[in-house]
């Protein structure tokens, strides 16, 4: 495996404090990076993440998919649980890299789907390589994970290269209007554990009304 160590650092944000370790791939020289909260290298299953790079969503705040939602949601949750890890790997658009993005976001406002507008462009419908998470954990002393996705084939992909998963955790945040067909077409053509949009606005109705009691009483 090429992956190599390079340095880590504190990262402090607006969620909480955290390490920033980066990685870097000898053999295409793709930097990857790992956030960590707490301890995690003591054995007990860690919380975590493996969150591909959405510069549009993560960065500039895009309502087009539920990336940006998600990093920002494992950040808490780890952040709440005491200790955690996010492996952020540098695959742009499934892996297609960001300018195809941009060409498959044009697709999609011509009628595609996100399916639909990656094989347009020539590439399969998802080209990530998770292989090179197993040698970033190993440096971290993870041995075994609580992974958050709504990806199954995430999960057969990470175990097929060798990650002990011990829970699977799901992740489903950001639904909106923008990106609701996008997320239905993850769930009908990718396999992704997705409510539908009727169950997802009922559930945050649910949510809000748990918590307005707890609301008021902190005023």
């Amino acid at each position: 495996m090429t992956i190599r160590f390079v340095e880590a650092c504190r990262l402090p944000n607006r969620i909480g404090e955290f390490m920033l370790h980066g990685f870097e791939d000898d053999a295409t020289g793709v930097e990857h990076l790992a956030l960590t909260h707490g301890e995690v290298g003591h054995g007990d299953a860690v919380l975590a993440r493996i969150h591909s790079e959405c510069l549009t969503g993560d960065g500039l705040f895009s309502e087009r998919c539920d990336c940006g939602y998600q990093l920002e949601a494992a950040m808490r949750r780890i952040v709440a649980e005491g200790r955690g890890v996010i492996l952020y790997l540098r695959q742009e658009g499934r892996g297609i890299g960001l300018l195809n993005k941009i060409r498959a976001y044009k697709l999609q406002d011509e009628g595609a789907d996100t399916v639909e507008a990656n094989e347009r462009l020539g590439f399969p419908a998802d080209m990530r390589d998770f292989s090179i998470c197993a040698p970033m954990l190993d440096h971290l002393g993870v041995a075994s994970v609580r992974l958050m996705t709504n990806n199954p084939r995430k999960l057969d992909s990470l175990r097929a290269a060798g990650l002990r998963i011990v829970e699977h955790v799901p992740l489903q945040v950001g639904r909106n209007p923008h990106n609701s067909a996008y997320l239905d077409t993850k769930a009908a053509k990718l396999g992704h554990l997705m409510q539908p949009a009727r169950a997802y606005r009922k559930a945050r109705t649910a949510d809000d009304a748990a918590d307005a009691p707890l609301k008021c009483q902190a005023q």
